[in-house]
């Protein structure tokens, strides 16, 4: 059995002294994700200071002592890339290997933010610059991003995709109104191939609560003419049955 204090939990918090363990840092790092001219592209900052002066990196930052985690990633990111609102945000994992920052012992706390094409970043704080960067180029290249964020962007990158096979996810990449052959174009970009545009299509409007049709359709036929196309919404469903799987890579995909 356990002794209790005498003084109760009050009495120990008095005496209790937090320099009896090794200090050590938290902060945030996030992995913001958005399609670009049908490419995948991630937010990355040129760091401004050392350590890993010049590099790219994913935009993030140290926690305040008053500040909730979320709450810092969301800060952090306006304040180096000026992206601000809009966003699917939710919490990735912790990253706390010993030497992961030269500096001191750091934890960092990851997080995947979604959204539609946000125009131009602009860096600021003490990031120097701010870019979206096509994703396979960064994932193909060994030491891209400084510290370990190229295993935090690779953890993303999968959680992304999986998540893409059994939630309607891929809806926070698009505007509130949009078109099964945008929807498709999500999945190609995130997933890295090309789907079969009529099965992918059947399944997606086959899946209880995942798309509901607005009962409008484009103004156009798009750049080759023909009909216009049916405006959808996202449905009700947040988890997927029958999901949508991955399947076997290759070109032609059946979706």
């Amino acid at each position: 059995m356990v002794a209790e204090h005498p003084g109760g939990e009050a009495g120990f918090l008095a005496g209790y002294d937090p320099r009896a363990y090794a200090p050590v840092a938290v902060t945030v790092d996030v992995v913001a994700l958005t399609i670009r001219g049908g490419e995948l592209h991630v937010l990355c900052v040129r760091r401004g200071q050392e350590p890993f002066r010049g590099a790219w990196a994913l935009p993030g930052g140290f926690v305040r002592p008053d500040e909730d985690l979320a709450d810092a990633a969301v800060r952090e990111l306006a304040e180096e890339t000026s992206v601000r609102a809009g966003l699917h945000l939710e919490q990735l994992g912790g990253y706390g290997a010993p030497g992961r920052d030269p500096r001191m012992r750091v934890v960092s706390m990851a997080y995947v933010a979604l959204a539609p094409d946000l125009g131009e970043a602009v860096g600021g704080g003490d990031a120097g610059d701010a870019s979206w960067l096509p994703v396979a180029g960064l994932a193909a290249k060994v030491g891209a991003l400084a510290f370990d964020h190229d295993q935090i962007l690779a953890d993303a990158l999968e959680r992304a995709r999986a998540k893409l096979e059994y939630t309607p996810l891929a809806a926070a990449f698009l505007p509130r109104e949009f078109t099964i052959a945008q929807l498709r174009g999500v999945y190609e970009a995130v997933w890295g191939r090309e789907l079969h545009a009529a099965n992918f299509h059947r399944k997606v409007v086959s899946v209880p609560g995942f798309v509901t049709d607005t009962d409008s359709r484009t103004e156009s036929g798009g750049a080759r003419g023909g009909r216009r196309a049916r405006l959808y919404t996202r449905g009700a469903a947040t988890l997927l049955h029958p999901a949508l799987l991955r399947g076997t890579p290759g070109p032609r995909e059946e979706g």
